[in-house]
């Protein structure tokens, strides 16, 4: 059980500074780091998901940054559930257990 990072910015403009140190806050010793995003490819993210496993937590800064749009976070909130991964953002007390997926 361990938390995993996952981190991204939307343009080279953004600065993943303030999301890092927020995922560190939260325990996060691995963060997958998506530096510049594409608008359909975000490799780090297809990373992230592969190397969670059942029981960890996956944090992000904020949900935004995980998914695209409503239906693409819910998918992704949906697979994790299935395999036993809860989600946080760093501005939560608690982990989503997801079940508002069912």
């Amino acid at each position: 059980m361990a938390n995993i990072g996952y981190a991204r910015v939307s343009s080279r403009e953004q600065h993943l500074d303030m999301q890092l140190t927020a995922l560190r806050d939260k325990g996060c010793q691995t963060i997958f780091q998506e530096k510049v995003s594409g608008i359909r490819q975000r490799p780090e993210l297809e990373k992230c998901l592969s190397f969670l496993r059942e029981g960890d937590t996956l944090v992000v800064y904020k949900f935004d940054r995980l998914g695209r749009s409503l239906k693409n976070l819910l998918e992704i909130f949906d697979s994790l559930h299935n395999r036993g991964i809860t989600v946080q953002d760093t501005f939560s007390i608690c982990c989503c257990q997801l079940s508002l997926c069912r």
